[in-house]
């Protein structure tokens, strides 16, 4: 009796060598996954379709996928910024070089930029990060404890505006040029009588994603540190 011939289906998929695996291969991997299929489609499983290995092997160079995400920022981060992160004397141009590098590395992965807004990474590019601006604000003559409340208040702008445009950026586009229209369209026809300032401003609002916003938005914390630093008043707790 002939045997049946085994389907080509039933072929077993070729697996990569051995202890060939690494954090950065897998980090590369992770970052084409996310790129494509967003943070929910990393999953260890994806990972092993993507490296042609068992995803068990992931496990030994990573405990699980918090690990993994935290790692993917700080390395986007990394490669996207980190080395043009040079203080240029004057802590003003400091504070508008890093805003200017995190608004752009934001709304180049728009997919990742809530999940990368939210998390501490515990991680070099954010070590530097904070280090750099910390030294800005020091430069600027505030001390330690102002230094530390106008670092956070600055980077929770930044990173908050950016994910902000990188998100608009990431919704479909016949959603988002409805969105924008609505400020020139919807707006516009709202009665004085219910709506009194609106319709006196209507045809100067801005929409969200008004790329202006974001540097007068940097501007204005820079004057804020300025005028408080001439008025000899510090960014105590009870001053916020």
């Amino acid at each position: 009796m002939t045997s049946a011939k085994p389907s080509r289906d039933a072929t077993p998929k070729k697996r990569r060598p051995r202890d060939s695996l690494s954090r950065t291969v897998i980090i590369a991997a992770a970052e084409k996954i996310a790129e494509r299929d967003g943070l929910e489609g990393l999953t260890f499983g994806a990972l092993g379709e993507e490296l042609q290995a068992h995803s068990t092997s992931i496990y030994r160079h990573f405990r699980d996928k918090d690990e993994l995400v935290l790692e993917l920022i700080d390395s986007l981060r990394a490669k996207s910024y980190g080395a043009d992160l040079v203080s240029t004397g004057d802590w003003r141009e400091d504070l508008r070089l890093i805003s200017r590098l995190i608004h752009e590395h934001y709304l180049r992965y728009p997919g990742l930029a809530l999940q990368m807004a939210a998390r501490t990474t515990r991680r070099p590019t954010e070590f530097k990060n904070v280090e750099f601006a910390l030294d800005a604000f020091r430069r600027a003559g505030l001390d330690d404890e102002s230094a530390v409340v106008a670092t956070r208040v600055f980077g929770n702008f930044t990173r908050a505006v950016s994910a902000l445009e990188a998100s608009l950026q990431a919704l479909p586009e016949k959603t988002r040029t409805m969105d924008e229209l609505s400020w020139t369209v919807e707006y516009r026809q709202l009665t004085a009588e219910e709506f009194p300032n609106i319709a006196r401003t209507s045809d100067k609002l801005l929409s969200l994603g008004d790329p202006r916003l974001f540097d007068l938005g940097v501007e204005m914390l820079i004057d804020s540190v300025v005028s408080r630093i001439q008025a000899g008043t510090g960014l105590s707790d009870t001053q916020v």
